[in-house]
């Protein structure tokens, strides 16, 4: 019996000495530690972590007119392809998501893109097709 009263002891003196070291000084909202407390290492991972992401970009002019274009090119798109993405541009663009089972919100996402072969499988299918060149096999290979 002695044994155990030592070891809850002993277990109880351990666990308020792990207590006190981790306990901190609460600190006050919106206010921070002078720099001569702050380590230099948390200050550069800090600055390493910010993200230089401000949203999605409008597309050129020039992009514009080739989506224009190719919606023109389907029958959907019946303006002029001047690059002037207003309300027929969006009208054409629902008219071809909707036809396509995509939803019909007249915005420009990646899907819309890749279905009217303007996203980024048609640039993975220019790389991945083999060049046209005639090249003759390697010596010691039969036909």
């Amino acid at each position: 019996m002695r044994q155990l009263t030592l070891f809850c002891v002993a277990l109880l003196a351990l666990s308020s000495l792990s207590l006190a070291a981790t306990h901190r000084k609460p600190v006050k909202k919106g206010v921070r530690p002078p720099a001569s407390s702050r380590s230099k290492s948390s200050r550069k991972t800090k600055s390493r972590a910010k993200s230089h992401y401000h949203g999605p970009q409008a597309p050129t002019p020039e992009r514009y007119r080739e989506i224009q274009r190719r919606l023109a090119d389907k029958g959907y798109f019946h303006g002029p392809v001047d690059g002037n993405w207003g309300s027929d541009s969006v009208d054409a663009l629902k008219r071809f998501q909707k036809e396509q089972g995509l939803e019909p919100d007249g915005k420009l996402g990646s899907l819309s893109l890749i279905a009217m072969g303007l996203g980024p499988k048609r640039l993975a299918a220019q790389i991945s097709e083999p060049p046209s060149s005639s090249v003759p096999p390697p010596a010691g290979t039969q036909k």
